[in-house]
């Protein structure tokens, strides 16, 4: 049975795309619930409970999305080499979900980190495989819209976690510790959601299985064009920062803490909302311009951002930079998937996620360091001037 035969046996009529789509965007809806609760707050948390330096949160941030990157690389080969991708994604969301109570029990910046790096191994090992899961059973015709279709519902719970921090932050009197106790609920629901609904493919053919993971000889199997894929998604990496960054620069121009998470709430809502339509655009517009756009809201965000007086302006250049998220994240995902054979998918989006969180990882730290030298207008503004940079390369280089 070929692949997009056994895709429309698992199509839902209704919106014609995969059931297993629908299932493992609800399950990234629920721990991305969870996940954005703690985030919205963790960088108040630590700075103002544990009294963490700025430097500190950009390292703290930068390396804890390399950390999973990193584990992206491994779990993505591994899925690859036994032919099972759901046994790893589950494993990886369990261990994410077992992290979260550590964060209300944290007294030292020490274990917060630690915290952090188990939840992004847990990110790790979940996401390579799941996107190279996602790519295995949508038909290819169909991949822009299943990539923007589980971001979009990630993004919804990305939008639900600091809502809920906002809520609770009234109900238990701005007592951070009590609110971080909610989000281990969520976590736990995808979990179990996933275990549930979510079923393995068929096997690819004999002859294509890869015969060992991360070898020399099985990754030179990926194409050049899948190489310039990853270096494009590193540079664009680079024009942005961690969204703690957000957060902060909302209580740096007088946010109440009680309100701060809205923030989020702003980006998410908007990475939300056009995630599904920009995923949906990629499977029939110029790649390139779609692009250009993402770089262009990501542009305006930074300015918002960086001249911010009040708390309107940082709402609005947080709902531009979620437009941003929507235009780019999913058409690169897209792209990866396009551009792999299918039996080193795994591979594929391990190696271009390492590369991502590496280049996350620098652009935090350097945002941080200018923050602390300079103030949060010259590091937006510099983010703003390396995404301009960027805007003039795509026009130029073919």
């Amino acid at each position: 049975m070929n692949e997009s035969t056994r895709a429309r046996r698992n199509f839902l009529p209704a919106k014609g795309l995969p059931t297993g789509v629908w299932a493992l965007g609800f399950g990234s809806l629920f721990m991305d619930a969870s996940s954005e609760l703690i985030h919205s707050l963790l960088p108040i948390f630590m700075v103002s409970v544990l009294g963490a330096s700025m430097v500190t949160i950009g390292f703290i941030e930068g390396a804890a999305e390399a950390t999973a990157s990193i584990t992206k690389v491994f779990s993505g080969a591994l899925s690859d080499y036994l032919g099972r991708r759901k046994l790893l994604m589950v494993s990886g969301y369990a261990l994410a979900a077992l992290s979260k109570p550590v964060f209300p029990l944290a007294t030292a910046i020490e274990q917060v980190f630690a915290a952090r790096f188990v939840d992004r191994i847990g990110k790790g090992i979940r996401g390579a495989p799941r996107d190279a899961l996602l790519a295995d059973i949508t038909p290819p015709a169909l991949r822009g819209a299943a990539y923007g279709l589980r971001q979009a519902l990630d993004s919804v719970g990305a939008f639900v976690g600091p809502l809920l921090a906002v809520l609770f932050l009234f109900w238990f009197a701005d007592n951070l510790k009590a609110v971080m106790w909610v989000a281990v609920v969520p976590a736990f629901i995808a979990v179990a959601l996933l275990m549930i609904y979510v079923r393995e493919p068929e096997h690819a053919a004999a002859a294509d299985k890869v015969r060992a993971p991360l070898s020399l000889q099985e990754i030179r199997r990926l194409p050049s064009r899948y190489w310039l894929i990853v270096l494009l998604g590193a540079i664009f990496t680079l024009t942005r920062f961690s969204e703690a960054f957000l957060v902060l620069r909302a209580e740096n121009v007088g946010l109440a803490l009680g309100f701060v998470p809205l923030v989020m709430v702003a980006m998410n809502a908007s990475y939300a909302l056009f995630a599904y339509p920009a995923g949906a655009a990629a499977d029939r517009l110029s790649r390139r311009s779609l692009l250009i756009v993402g770089l262009l809201f990501l542009i305006a965000a930074d300015g918002m951002l960086a001249l911010a007086t009040g708390a309107p302006a940082v709402f609005v250049g947080a709902g531009l930079w979620g437009l941003h998220m929507a235009f780019t994240q999913g058409l690169l995902s897209k792209l990866v998937a396009d551009h792999a054979p299918s039996a080193l998918r795994g591979t594929a989006f391990g190696i271009f996620n390492l590369v991502v969180g590496v280049s996350l990882l620098l652009a935090s730290v350097i945002a941080g360091g200018l923050w602390t030298m300079f103030g949060p207008a010259v590091a937006f503004g510099a983010g703003a001037a390396f995404a301009v940079a960027t805007v003039i390369g795509l026009l130029l280089v073919r």
